[in-house]
């Protein structure tokens, strides 16, 4: 079992404004990092992946198929596969996401 120290991992930038660091990856889980700047956008996407998370720091605006919240840290999703979602940050955020099964092409 690997053990691994965050700084260990370079973030990628994937969007403007948006990193992530895959911490961990699994045959049947991934755990990854993502920091947005604020006004960061993820759009509006989908991915045939279950995706559970929670907001570490900042403040967010997710979007899960028709539901939008603001987030605040401690506040929590659970977005089914292929359910259309997005994020904006309204201030730099760090959020933490887990993933089943691992997406590919975030393996580092």
């Amino acid at each position: 079992m690997p053990l691994i120290e965050r700084h260990e991992v370079e973030p990628i930038e994937m969007l403007p404004g948006v990193f992530r660091r895959t911490m961990t990856a699994g045959d049947k889980m991934m755990l990854v990092e993502v920091h947005m700047d604020e006004g960061a956008v993820v759009p509006m996407h989908t991915h045939p992946h279950e995706q559970t998370g929670y907001l570490a720091s900042g403040r967010c605006r997710l979007q899960i198929g028709d539901d939008v919240r603001e987030l605040e840290p401690g506040g929590c999703w659970l977005i089914p596969g292929d359910v259309p979602h997005e994020a904006t940050a309204l201030e730099a955020s760090v959020f933490v996401d887990i993933f089943s099964p691992p997406r590919e092409e975030y393996r580092v």
